[in-house]
């Protein structure tokens, strides 16, 4: 017979929780780490002003990031690549796999507005040759090229290439480099921090009945079922 868990009230609860010191300075650290990952930089900047946590890196940098996620967003990706190597060129020269989403992104984009020809020829002169150095970046053109083949792209099997949430993939991929060439953390710590919470209440729910926080946006303790 399994034993019956430990029941912990609310006013248990809270007490032990009322035991556990935070800091303000680290809830403002934690709160500037997402501004500036995510690239809020007038919600940053304003931050900074009220709360006086200094970001880890200069908050101009935030806009030039986000222009060229904008770029890749709006499928402008020639820019994209440009504002890129304004930022720092060694960016794309060391991290391949990055440019060649990115040129990946511009052969869809030229399918997408029916350039043909002038797809088939960038494919030949700008991946081919990437795709025979690396097979899986060969499989990537294949699958890109044959968009070609189907004049109704709702029938194709690789038609989610077309897809906004690819330029979203390809344009967080870019982000995510930038923010580590400079020495910054790719995704924000606060959702990390919530993941740990919600597993740990699940390994905590095999051993107690206790006040749980069962919506995360809500942040309310709710009490245990027993």
């Amino acid at each position: 017979m399994a034993a019956s868990k430990k029941v912990i009230t609310r006013e248990e609860w809270e007490k032990k929780l009322n035991d556990v010191k935070i800091r303000k300075e680290d809830m403002n650290k934690l709160v500037m780490n997402f501004l500036v990952t995510e690239g809020y930089v007038e919600a940053a900047e304003k931050f900074r002003k009220e709360s006086g946590t200094e970001p880890d890196i200069d908050l101009a940098t935030i806009t030039d990031r986000m222009a060229v996620k904008k770029a890749v967003q709006s499928g402008d990706v020639e820019d994209a690549i440009e504002k890129v190597n304004d930022l720092n060129p060694e960016i794309l020269d060391t991290n391949p796999q990055l440019f060649f989403h990115l040129q990946q992104q511009r052969l869809i984009e030229l399918i997408r507005n029916g350039k043909v020809e002038e797809a088939l020829e960038f494919a030949q002169e700008e991946l081919a040759p990437r795709g025979e150095e690396n097979h899986s970046f060969l499989e990537e053109l294949e699958r890109t090229v044959a968009l070609l083949a189907f004049e109704d792209v709702s029938n194709c099997p690789v038609g989610e290439l077309l897809d906004i949430s690819q330029r979203l993939k390809t344009a967080s991929e870019v982000n995510a480099a930038i923010l580590t060439s400079q020495s910054h953390e790719k995704d924000p710590k606060l959702p990390s921090l919530l993941k740990m919470l919600i597993w740990a209440q699940n390994q905590l729910d095999e051993k107690a009945a206790y006040p749980h926080i069962n919506d995360i946006s809500k942040a309310t303790l709710e009490d245990p079922a027993v």
